[in-house]
């Protein structure tokens, strides 16, 4: 079973290879201009060119994504935990949060700047509003998913509504709160970037633009498969944190 699971984990691998070098041939032989599309040789060895420069770059990205996903999922963690307790205030907020989700994040941008100017906060409260609703919505979804057979037991016991809930709701809810997590990280490394775009002095989404005005096209695929690799890491780094934390899972649920 394990052999059979660590062949299909290759699968996805082979499959990137071959694309890589379909890339690769068609721009060879069939002679793209490398303003157009760049072969995946060039793009690596610009990246190795042009690696002293963008690393700043980068983990100004990073600094960023950081700040701003742990504030937006603990923003959606209290919200999630508010409205769960509260019912009132769920029935009342709830809808909101939803329309909220209606208003695109990049017209939403130029708002942020002029109310809050071209510091830290509008670029924080971007990716805040691109991480609170998945990890609100699992959190949600997780408390109210605990088995109503368990919770009447608890009640039946003398458990008090703060000890249901430390006890059961909470630890139940780990699974979706984590599935929430995953998103979340996705999103905030996409949030950080379009963030940047609204006048930084650093990050990816600042090198990106630059690279881009300047039609050097192999310095823009540098910028997104490094925020392509910055996501799948961040998302392995929650789900290995997951596999810690929730050990009592069975396994075939994982």
């Amino acid at each position: 079973m394990n052999k059979t699971l660590s062949l299909k984990g290759w699968r996805p691998l082979v499959v990137i290879i071959l694309l890589f070098i379909i890339w690769e041939c068609s721009t060879r032989f069939g002679r793209i201009p490398a303003w157009l599309l760049p072969a995946p040789s060039e793009i690596v060895a610009e990246a190795i060119d042009v690696w002293p420069n963008f690393q700043i770059h980068l983990l100004s990205t990073i600094k960023l994504t950081l700040i701003g996903f742990v504030i937006g999922c603990s923003f959606g963690l209290i919200i999630a935990i508010s409205l769960h307790m509260i019912p009132i205030v769920r029935e009342s907020i709830y809808p909101l949060i939803i329309l909220s989700q209606n208003i695109p994040i990049i017209v939403l941008a130029p708002l942020l700047v002029v109310w809050f100017g071209f510091g830290l906060m509008p670029k924080i409260i971007v990716i805040t509003l691109v991480c609170f609703f998945p990890i609100a919505v699992a959190t949600m979804d997780g408390f109210r998913q605990t088995g109503q057979e368990l919770k009447h037991y608890m009640q039946m016991a003398g458990a008090s509504k703060w000890q249901i809930f430390t006890k059961l709701e909470w630890p139940h809810a780990l699974p979706s709160i984590f599935s929430g997590l995953k998103i979340s990280a996705t999103y905030s490394v996409m949030g950080a970037v379009i963030s940047e775009w609204l006048g930084a002095k650093s990050g990816v989404g600042v090198f990106m633009t630059l690279a881009s005005s300047s039609f050097r096209t192999d310095r823009v695929f540098v910028a997104i498969f490094a925020i392509m690799v910055l996501s799948l890491s961040f998302f392995a780094f929650i789900i290995a944190l997951e596999k810690w934390m929730i050990k009592w899972r069975p396994q075939g649920e994982k």
